[in-house]
């Protein structure tokens, strides 16, 4: 049995990708998100920015005027011990501190000493230069001014906190934080509107090329709002056109080539029914010729009234005859003389009754049963089944129908791997085929599986819709 093919790139490890729509909505949740934190950490930037400047042009003003104030009050016989009262009176900032150098001694900060300075300031003053910067102290950013008392051997230093702003900052990430959760979100469901708006032609187009291959054929895209898309609309109308084109000139070919056919078809069999009438005055190598011919022209006979039947439905003119058909009945009419074939009828079928064409479903049966006959040496078990929808099922015990077959054997003249293994007495490749087109004239479809039990053998289904219970009548002898 052949391998089946993949993909190669759908493989089994690889997932499937996303929808176009999803992409689009994805992209622009992306977006959104790229955007706000841009606009985020720009915000965080410039704030932190403007605050500590702030911060440090208030620091800087009140520490040249406190330093100022300061070496005013200051005599060549001030101490250290004089300094406490007239710091006192210099100008405070909140989270402010002053640590003041006179001579050889400090005067230290409430919570902070001279150790704690920062050591390139403390140089620069050293230097007798005057130095702003920004920097931790004691493990949290503080701005540190310095200013040399020029008139003294003395310096000035201000340490203020920058606590505030960084709880100012951290309150303004959350808000930045949230700002963009609800960004992204807005941005997703801006793109799953945008997608939806954009891939509804699309969808259009899908829905128009559904119904056409569904056989549809003048289903047709109606104007856009679009100028482009409507030389979309225009291009698929003109596809759509010169495809029906197409397929009804094939259909009508078809249905021409064999009513043309007819005629001579039916010279050949009247001549042959003469041959035949006079088989015993044949020798046995004409018996046999004439044996082969019969075989050749019932089987030419078949394919040409299946072709008739099939450029029916390529060109829409089939239609249903219906008549109310009691299942359990028509079936046991279909095995009936047939030797070797189970009936297999639930206590629920008996009296079921439904509206379909006799003449079509027989003939469904008929193309199973022969199909099972020619390839699966005879069908052994024919069963209804009644749930959702009626299924009736013919099984055999042949070799059964691979898996990569399941689906092309319903097509036009396919007979799969089990079409080598035909005889003299080998079908024409239509039957199934038209299994599938009566079945969907009922609305139903076929289908082909493995037997239930297990079992070598192939099981081919038809799935009709079920009636409404006001549909069926009770077995009442008829």
């Amino acid at each position: 049995m052949p391998e089946p093919t993949t993909d190669p790139g759908r493989g089994a490890d690889h997932p499937p990708s996303l929808g176009l729509g999803t992409r689009i909505a994805v992209l622009f949740a992306v977006g959104g998100l790229l955007v706000s934190l841009g606009i985020a950490g720009a915000t965080m930037a410039l704030t932190r920015r403007q605050l500590v400047e702030a911060r440090e042009q208030t620091a800087t003003v009140v520490a040249v005027s406190n330093a100022t104030r300061l070496s005013n009050q200051l005599t060549p016989e001030s101490t250290i011990e004089d300094l406490p009262t007239v710091v006192d009176s210099l100008t405070k900032v909140e989270g402010g501190q002053r640590i003041i150098r006179l001579g050889d001694d400090w005067l230290p900060a409430p919570e902070l000493d001279h150790d704690d300075l920062p050591p390139d300031l403390v140089a620069r003053l050293d230097a007798r230069l005057g130095g702003r910067l920004v920097t931790e102290v004691r493990g949290a950013p503080h701005v540190v001014v310095g200013i040399p008392l020029s008139a003294f051997d003395a310096d000035y230093y201000a340490v203020v906190d920058l606590a505030g702003i960084t709880h100012t900052l951290d309150n303004l990430q959350y808000v930045l934080l949230g700002a963009g959760a609800a960004t992204t979100v807005l941005a997703a469901l801006l793109g799953s509107w945008a997608s939806r708006r954009t891939l509804r032609p699309l969808r259009r187009v899908r829905g128009a090329a559904e119904a056409i291959a569904g056989g549809r054929l003048d289903t047709r895209l109606g104007p856009q709002s679009d100028p482009d898309l409507d030389r979309l609309s225009d291009s698929f109308n003109e596809m759509a056109r010169a495809l029906e084109a197409r397929i009804h000139r094939d259909a009508r070919f078809a249905s021409d080539v064999s009513h043309e056919l007819r005629s001579p078809l039916t010279t050949l069999m009247a001549g042959v029914g003469v041959l035949e009438a006079r088989r015993d005055e044949l020798s046995d190598r004409s018996q046999t010729a004439l044996d082969l011919l019969v075989q050749d022209l019932e089987r030419f006979n078949r394919l040409v009234n299946e072709l008739l039947e099939i450029s029916g439905y390529d060109a829409g003119v089939a239609d249903l005859d219906l008549t109310e058909v009691n299942v359990a009945q028509f079936l046991s009419a279909t095995v009936a003389g047939m030797d070797g074939i189970r009936l297999d009828l639930p206590r629920d079928g008996h009296g079921l009754v439904i509206e379909a064409d006799k003449r079509r479903l027989a003939r469904v049966m008929a193309n199973l049963l022969d199909n099972a006959r020619r390839y699966g040496g005879g069908a052994t078990t024919v069963s209804l089944e009644c749930g959702e929808e009626l299924v009736i099922a013919v099984e055999d015990d042949g070799p059964g129908v691979p898996d990569t077959e399941r689906t092309a054997i319903f097509d036009r003249f396919s007979r799969g791997s089990a079409g080598g293994r035909r005889g003299a007495d080998g079908g024409t490749g239509l039957g199934l085929s038209l299994v599938v087109e009566d079945l969907r004239l009922h609305g139903g479809r076929a289908a082909v599986e493995d037997r239930p039990d297990g079992r070598p053998g192939a099981r081919f289904t038809l799935r009709l819709p079920r009636p409404t219970p006001h549909d069926t009548t009770e077995d009442d002898g008829r």
